[in-house]
């Protein structure tokens, strides 16, 4: 049994497998027609990759093109690894790509250099791109093996592609081991676990492999083997061998992997030296043939060395002429590696990192691996792999780069700096927020004065802020660090300081107090600073929206206008959260969702919030609120699981403003006191008006005036709009009808004419609306219908549906006083719409109240009794709700997403005229049973 049990037949190797084989090329077919994914999942030794092969030969079959390659262990952090790898057979095909996708995958997979920054949508964009190109010749079937070691860029890549496959000829296969923490999101594909083979196909299989096998010792294999077709094979080879004793397997007490493993290790044990150490080489790199020529000695024969080890059933060489070594199994690949000695793999990482002399990622990464002890050319390497990386799109290849950099450091000073630029990747874009504040414990005591102080500075400021709320001490880092700069204005440092600059203006907005804007000026009026002009009036817009110039916004259009060439996720989340000051967001949206799907596809978590709390707003604004209440969700469930509690209130205003208009008061003050409780004792003072806005709202919406003006004239008092107060242009209206309602009318008038002074109305429409609605509120009743029709004349105020909703229930309100009820009756009909769709229920009671005073009956106050405004559905889960169930348990119940469940609840409670849960009982109580049709 000694040589000849090694070697297995395909066929042999099927026992048991017809069900798979079936699927597998049932699949393929399907996949060349029209495209698809399947995934495999299975323990090590089960036969995923001989059924593998099975496709393979059946795709091969039917003419189409097969790409294939298996993810390595120790190139997991090697970023675009695998996708530079299974896509090599291609690069003749990027040339028919268009532009924009051919120099985006040229630049991800480190082809041109340098390059400019690239988006990694668009890498992803290009991958499908060329895929689908050519799949136009012929079918492309896409297989990888050990999906777990794939690369996190290149996995994310292999995702968003595997999505997107339906009606292309490309078909994605993919194998996997449970258990393994992987790169790869799978949710929501299809996938098959292989599963042992049953006894008497285990039975078989070794019958017919092994048929003077004894009836005890096949007993004994099939116990021991437990339906792995990979340990049947294995394990009679043991049965005879001496060193396991006399007539005995493996000990049963090891894990089946770890015997297997033994196994190997005494085959790779008695292979010549020069071929363990090609073996090891391949095992580190993965099999490519020109590189262990490369790396092997100058008269080394590379296949003749190989040949015991294809003998021995360890490997096999595919296309001799430039093709690549592949493992029999990764078990025998993990064997290697663990069988040989620190020395030996020192002197093959040094090989591997020659033979990549024009792949500069490539090498600093072998030579990090070769290295083991500090050595700051190597330190520097991999520094600028990092920001190659970086400018790839891969945020978190670049913070594992710059760690590992940190460590090769001798110098405490750079490896400081390292350590906090690593520490401002990760919670600047990367999301990882905890580890960034062990890193900047790391960096300070590698370097207690900082001296790389910029970078720290902002690392740890991001950290203060997000994590804590700490803007008192963030302000004064930053400050310090900027001010005691020294003029250095190297590029390096100049990038470190626009960093700074960025992240100081987002402190100060924050806090919201005059004193930290002071400081901003003051480190601003420092000769070595200097920012692009463009940017400086940007800058100006979102320091203080209310004061921005007709320069400023001009600059501001053109930055949005140029959005959809923006790669840096950062750049586009600033950019957005300016332009909602200013009523611009909607035009930043389709770059914004660019962010958020990356940050979805595990890329720039931090961004992708920003962009998502950006687009939750604007929701709100544009009268989106299903979406909404979504968004703000997600959001929350986001900064929860990555510690950013700054960012979290974004969220929770977001719900507080949907549920002040939509009239739901408890929640309104259980939100309001969680945002205040977090805010107040940290001197956050723009937190704080979050909560103030809410509640100002809520207040105006039941009717108590004198509680709004009290919140509202808190965020800005009359006479306004404060400066740096970006909530100043959300409140204004709220301001002068709280205070008109309250018998404050010197204050309204006062308010509106510090409106059009500071110029609002050349802001945006909707500030042109709320500006001239302000007006008509706040003038006597012989002047008011000017003011309102100058409001309803302002283009394009469809895009605000509340406000303009609410000018029309003031403007038919005045109307209605004044005795004109057929045109208050046009106007408060629009109003009514117009807040039934929304869902707001104060707003449409007061509506259809109004309209009732003009003698016109509504269905909103006299439904019809026989009707039930819900759906079966909809009935269903307010019964749910009513009963006490949360969203998510009514989920689980009707298997919907919670989020699901709270866009119908939203829809629910305007159709039957209640705030919240606590009265949906009663509300169903008095409805008509629904009738099946």
């Amino acid at each position: 049994m000694g040589d000849g049990s090694a070697r297995r037949s395909t066929a042999e190797a099927l026992v048991g497998r017809d069900g798979e084989s079936e699927l597998l090329r049932s699949f393929v077919d399907e996949a060349a027609g029209s495209g698809g994914v399947l995934l495999l999942s299975g323990e090590p030794g089960v036969g995923k990759s001989v059924l593998l092969d099975v496709a393979a030969k059946a795709a091969v079959a039917t003419g189409a093109l097969v790409l294939r390659f298996d993810g390595v262990e120790f190139l997991a952090d090697l970023s675009f690894s695998g996708l530079n790898h299974v896509l090599e057979p291609l690069r003749h095909e990027r040339d028919g790509l268009e532009p924009v996708h051919r120099d985006a995958l040229t630049v991800a997979l480190g082809a041109a250099g340098e390059g400019a920054p690239v988006d990694r949508l668009v890498v992803y964009g290009a991958v499908l791109a060329l895929l689908r190109r050519a799949a136009l010749t012929r079918p492309v079937l896409l297989i990888v093996d050990d999906l777990q070691w794939v690369d996190r860029a290149s996995a994310a890549a292999l995702a968003f592609v595997a999505r997107r496959l339906a009606g292309s000829r490309v078909g994605f296969l993919a194998a996997s081991r449970p258990g393994f923490e992987s790169f790869f999101e799978r949710a929501g594909l299809p996938e098959v676990t292989v599963s042992p083979l049953d006894d008497r196909a285990a039975a078989g299989l070794v019958g017919t492999r092994f048929p003077l096998l004894g009836t005890r010792e096949l007993q004994r294999v099939l116990a021991q083997a437990r339906g792995n077709p990979l340990a049947l094979l294995e394990l009679p080879a043991a049965l005879g061998d001496s060193r396991y004793g006399e007539g005995g397997a493996l000990s049963e007490v090891l894990p089946l992997s770890r015997r297997l493993r033994d196994l190997y290790a005494s085959r790779v044990a008695e292979l010549p030296a020069p071929t363990r150490r090609l073996l090891l080489l391949a095992a580190l790199e993965g099999g490519d043939l020109s590189v262990l020529r490369a790396a092997a000695a100058p008269d080394e024969d590379v296949l003749c060395e190989l040949a015991p080890a294809e003998r021995a059933q360890l490997v096999r060489v595919e296309d001799r002429g430039l093709g690549r070594l592949a493992f029999r199994h990764p078990l025998i690949r993990a064997t290697i590696v663990s069988g040989s000695t620190s020395g030996q793999r020192l002197d093959a990482h040094r090989a591997l990192a020659d033979a990549f002399t024009d792949q500069p990622d490539r090498r600093a990464w072998h030579l990090a691996e070769a290295t083991p002890d500090p050595d700051e050319r190597v330190a520097a390497l991999l520094e600028q792999t990092a920001h190659r990386v970086r400018r790839r799109g891969d945020a978190v290849g670049a913070f594992n780069a710059l760690i590992r950099a940190a460590d090769l450091t001798p110098g405490p000073a750079d490896r400081s700096r390292r350590l906090a630029e690593a520490a401002y990747v990760g919670s600047d874009v990367a999301g990882e927020l905890r580890t960034a504040a062990q890193l900047l414990v790391e960096a300070r005591r590698a370097d207690p004065e900082l001296r790389g102080s910029l970078q720290a500075a902002a690392a740890a400021s991001h950290v203060l802020l997000n994590r804590d709320g700490d803007v008192t001490t963030a302000h004064r880092l930053l400050v310090g660090a900027i001010t005691t700069r020294e003029g250095r204005s190297d590029s390096d440092d100049d990038e470190a300081l626009f960093e700074a600059l960025c992240t100081l203006r987002r402190v100060c907005l924050c806090a919201g107090r005059p004193e930290f804007w002071d400081g901003y000026h003051a480190a601003m009026s420092q000769p070595a600073v200097r920012l692009p002009p463009s940017q400086e009036l940007i800058v100006d817009v979102y320091a203080d929206p209310a004061r921005a110039t007709a320069e400023a916004l001009t600059a501001l259009d053109a930055a949005i206008h140029g959005l959809h060439q923006e790669t840096d996720p950062t750049r586009i989340g600033r950019i957005g959260m300016t332009a909602l000051f200013v009523d611009r967001a909607t035009a930043c949206r389709a770059a914004l969702w660019r962010v958020v799907d990356d940050g979805r596809e595990g890329g720039a978590v931090t961004s992708a919030l920003v962009a998502l709390a950006v687009l939750c707003l604007d929701d709100f604004m544009t009268g989106q609120w299903d979406e909404c209440g979504r968004l703000a969700t997600e959001g929350l469930a986001l900064c929860d699981s990555h510690g950013y509690q700054m960012l979290a209130r974004q969220f929770l205003r977001g719900e507080g403003l949907l549920a002040a208009a939509r009239g739901d008061d408890a929640t309104v003050r259980r939100l309001a006191r969680r945002i205040t409780e977090w805010a107040a004792p940290r001197g956050t003072r723009t937190i704080e008006q979050f909560a103030w806005h809410m509640t100002a709202l809520a207040a105006l919406g039941r009717g108590d005036y004198e509680e709004a003006y009290r919140y509202a004239s808190a965020i800005s008092p009359p006479g306004g709009p404060a400066p740096h107060v970006p909530m100043a242009l959300w409140i204004s209206m709220d301001l002068v009808e709280a205070a008109v309602r309250t018998g404050r009318r010197a204050e309204a008038l006062a308010h509106v004419a510090a409106m059009r002074q500071t110029g609002l109305p050349a802001i945006s429409g909707r500030l042109a609306l709320v500006t001239a609605g302000s007006a008509a509120m706040a003038a006597p009743e012989d002047r008011a219908a000017r003011h309102f029709e100058e409001a309803l004349a302002v283009p394009g105020t469809e895009r605000w549906p509340f406000d303009l909703a609410r000018v029309r229930l003031a403007y038919g309100e005045h109307l209605r006083r004044v005795r004109a009820g057929k045109d208050a009756r046009a106007h408060l009909d629009a109003a009514l719409e117009t807040f039934r769709h929304l869902g707001a229920v104060p707003w449409a009671a007061r509506a259809a109240q109004e309209l009732r005073a003009t003698g016109r009956t509504t269905a909103w106050a006299h439904a019809d009794p026989r009707a039930n405004p819900l759906t079966p559905q909809e009935h269903q889960i307010a019964a749910l709700a009513a009963s006490g169930m949360t969203n998510k348990q009514i989920g689980e119940r009707l298997f919907l997403s919670h989020r699901t469940v709270a866009a119908h609840l939203y829809r629910i409670y305007p159709k039957l005229g209640v705030t919240s849960r606590v009265t949906l009982g009663g509300a169903l109580a008095s409805l008509p049973p629904h009738h099946e049709p």
